[in-house]
């Protein structure tokens, strides 16, 4: 008993363990600095080639080089640290290929279980393989409305013009609207006063429209007046359209509705307000009332 218990003591004062030990923690030291060294670089490569591309004969949209350019770095970050974690294993002296095998194996039978990941990746895949969405696009899906801030194999993000990021699988967008692939249509509709004269206000937005373009930059077309769209209760409902650039109908719907209220009222054309009239049940009798 003494005899082992001296062995064990001079195996860990001895210099063979810490020699063992250093060279462990050197290597794994090494291993982290030359996974940061290759991941910074093939970052940096990925850029290069994005930016060359967009150089080159073949170009691709803005919006989808976004996406890919992330979806690379994302896949490269994932190679290299399991790479990383597996060459760490292997300075313990493990046995990597068993480990391996037993993973597939487990993936495998996971993997028959885990069917809504594998949704989830085969429709991340689509997404990407057919642009459905980029990163950037303005787009709802899944009750969901906002930026695209990232799409990955498995989830897409999702920022909501008040900050919010959603996050979605992919396996649950089974709808997509996409507002920022094709131009845009502002709707603005104008209340005109039935005592107005309806042709007057006809012709003065005739002429306003026709200005716009030279103010308005996003406005691709000029704007065009409809017509009468409905009868109000106190009002005629006149409808203008205009096409924009993409995402900017919001913005010049209110520039259009500001210069429609300033131009009608330079013009004299009434915007109607609510109104109350009052009937005094007095006045009615006294009018009744015979003359004799």
């Amino acid at each position: 008993m003494a005899n082992k218990w001296d062995n064990t003591i001079d195996y860990v004062t001895g210099p063979d363990l810490w020699v063992t030990i250093g060279v462990a923690v050197l290597q794994i030291v090494l291993i982290l600095v030359l996974t940061f060294v290759v991941n910074r670089l093939a970052r940096r490569i990925t850029s290069q080639f994005f930016e060359n591309r967009r150089r080159g004969p073949f170009k691709i949209t803005q919006r989808r080089e976004a996406t890919l350019k992330k979806l690379v770095m994302n896949t490269i970050n994932y190679i290299v640290y399991f790479t990383a974690f597996i060459m760490i294993l292997d300075t313990f002296s493990l046995d990597v290929g068993a480990l391996l095998a037993g993973a597939g194996i487990a993936g495998l039978a996971i993997g028959f279980g885990a069917q809504n990941l594998v949704r989830d990746i085969i429709t991340g895949f689509f997404i990407i393989f057919e642009d459905q969405f980029s990163v950037g696009d303005y787009v709802q899906a899944s009750g969901v409305e906002g930026f695209v801030e990232e799409i990955g194999l498995r989830t897409s993000k999702i920022k909501s013009w008040t900050g919010e990021v959603h996050i979605l699988p992919n396996g649950n967008i089974s709808q997509v609207t996409n507002f920022s692939i094709h131009n845009s249509i502002a709707v603005v509709d104008v209340s005109i006063a039935y005592e107005s004269n309806i042709e007057r206000a006809e012709e003065v937005l005739h002429e306003l429209m026709a200005e716009l373009p030279d103010r308005y930059p996003d406005l691709v077309l000029t704007p065009e007046l409809l017509g009468v769209q409905g009868l109000g209760s106190s009002d005629v409902v006149m409808r203008i359209i205009a096409e924009t650039e993409p995402m900017q109908h919001w913005a010049v719907a209110r520039a259009i509705r500001k210069e429609v209220k300033t131009r009608l009222d330079t013009e004299g054309i009434e915007i109607p307000f609510p109104r109350l009239v009052m009937y005094s049940r007095n006045d009615e009798e006294k009018v009744k009332e015979p003359v004799h």
